[in-house]
């Protein structure tokens, strides 16, 4: 038998009682749990159940249901199953890989990581802060004429610089592979741990505001490479997110930094299920807390309760959001969020509001507990001119939330290829979707955020500027055209009245 499929068989091996036969039963019984466990689960499948999302589902479920019933062997009914969730194009919705072991009935006594004896360099090599991967630009600007690089992506967060269209046009260029603070130079993580060593010794509870020091960090490296910009009085920004897999919420930060505008988050649906009211806790936790700020001004106090009282409302109202999504399978109806969709609205991608004004409340503690981006107001249009962003299909998840934010709220031009199509993904942790059969495990998406046209962000984000590969055309190539088609839209976009 082929290694493959041999690697395929192995979840049957192990949790089957009756291994080593091709049960067809067994497999449609484990698809029938799957899109049961979809229809409950699945922030994302009333948009795919939808003609505007460009997926067919009851054409991709009938085609399912042939080949598992077709299906001579345990690794065609997987693939049949693998397809399955790929037709989705999802990349959230994914494999979670199968288990190899059985649960340890006694696991080993972990102990806990003693930070009050590790020194800056260990602590933060723990907490993952490493050299950036993927710090190059997404296409070779580096080796095209004219082009200086200012900072490389290792000694210095960000790789950036200033390129020269081919008609001289001068543009800063700013290299973002991720969003996430381990991607904060590791110089960053160590300063902020020795600064709080140096007061005592170390504890858990000292590790959120390392990582907030660090993540800070990097917002202001990036704000002062915009500023940069600016004083350069270069033409545009272009920013690159080539390959960026996402990250964490500083992808709706950031969009912040490059302009003057208000910028207002996208709005944010959950599944209606248990996760939601886990992430709704989570939310009024923080915002409970907020409330103990002794400076807390009436108005702050105000908006707080009110704050309070949409989650507590929203955590009621999940089971009135339920209902029965399995006409999926069987037709087609026109997308609607609010409709049958089983989901429920979670605020903005910044929380419970989607805008304050800078420095809300004199009290950044209770500003960001209420809308998340209040962290970065001291470093709101670090530029305010032209921008562009560069994609491509690995453009994924917080990338994305950035790329269709700079896009809907800030005017920004989508320059490259489609994004990846990831969506919003994750809001607070679940176990995957195993199957009761072939113990096949699946991780599902329990969020959705809402482009400005009311699509769905999983959708993927589209260029305003398409520069595709090119037959016969290499990446040097095609960013010395990227180039000369942002200069060309920079004249057109001038010459308007």
């Amino acid at each position: 038998m082929r290694l493959t499929a041999t690697l395929a068989l192995i979840p049957a091996l192990l949790f089957s009682p009756t291994a080593g036969a091709f049960e067809r039963q067994d497999w449609l019984d484990d698809y029938a749990a799957l899109k049961t466990a979809l229809e409950q689960r699945y922030a994302n499948l009333a948009w795919f159940a939808s003609p505007q999302s460009g997926v067919n589902l009851p054409a991709l479920d009938k085609r399912t249901r042939r080949l598992l019933e077709i299906a001579e062997d345990d690794a065609m009914a997987k693939a049949a199953l693998s397809g399955f969730i790929n037709g989705f194009h999802d990349g959230h919705l994914s494999s979670a890989g199968p288990v190899l072991q059985t649960k340890i009935a006694q696991p080993l006594a972990m102990p806990k990581v003693d930070y009050s004896k590790l020194n800056a360099t260990q602590a933060c090599a723990i907490l993952g802060y490493a050299p950036q991967r993927g710090v190059a630009f997404s296409l070779p600007f580096e080796s095209l004429p004219g082009t200086v690089l200012e900072a490389d992506g290792l000694a210095r967060t960000f790789r950036s610089g200033v390129v020269t269209a081919p008609d001289g046009t001068r543009l800063g260029v700013v290299r973002i592979s991720r969003f996430r603070e381990q991607d904060a130079s590791p110089a960053a993580c160590m300063q902020a741990w020795s600064e709080r060593q140096a007061k005592g010794a170390m504890s858990d509870a000292d590790i959120k505001p390392v990582k907030e020091a660090a993540g800070a960090a990097w917002m202001r490296t990036l704000a002062a490479q915009l500023q940069h910009f600016r004083e350069q009085k270069v033409a545009a920004v272009m920013v690159d997110v080539g390959g960026n897999s996402g990250g964490n919420d500083s992808g709706d930060w950031a969009t912040r930094l490059f302009t003057a505008r208000d910028v207002h988050s996208a709005p944010m649906l959950m599944v209606a299920a248990p996760v939601a009211a886990q992430y709704f806790d989570e939310q009024l936790g923080q915002l409970r807390a907020a409330q103990k700020e002794t400076d807390a001004t009436p108005e702050a106090q105000t908006m707080l309760e009110q704050s309070i009282a949409a989650f507590e409302a929203r955590k009621a109202g999940i089971a009135a959001r339920g209902c029965d999504l399995s006409w999926a399978w069987s037709e087609q109806r026109p997308w609607q969020p609010y409709g049958c969709s089983r989901l429920i609205e979670a605020g903005y991608a910044s929380g419970q509001a989607s805008y304050l004004p800078a420095k809300s409340f004199g009290n950044q503690k209770i500003a960001s507990s209420i809308y998340w981006a209040a962290e970065v107001d001291e470093l709101r249009g670090a530029w305010s001119g032209p921008v562009y962003v560069l994609t491509d299909g690995g453009t994924a998840s917080s990338a994305e939330m950035f790329a269709s934010l700079m896009q809907d709220a800030v005017g920004a031009r989508i320059v490259g290829g489609a994004s990846s199509g990831d969506g919003c993904g994750f809001m607070a942790s679940t176990p995957p979707v195993e199957l009761p059969h072939s113990h096949l495990r699946y991780r599902v998406p329990n969020c959705t955020r809402l482009r400005a046209d009311g699509s769905n962000e999983v959708t993927g984000v589209k260029p305003d500027l398409p520069i595709l590969p090119a037959d016969g055309e290499g990446d040097r190539a095609r960013a010395w055209r990227l180039l000369d088609t942002v200069a060309a839209d920079l004249r057109a976009r001038s010459a308007k009245p």
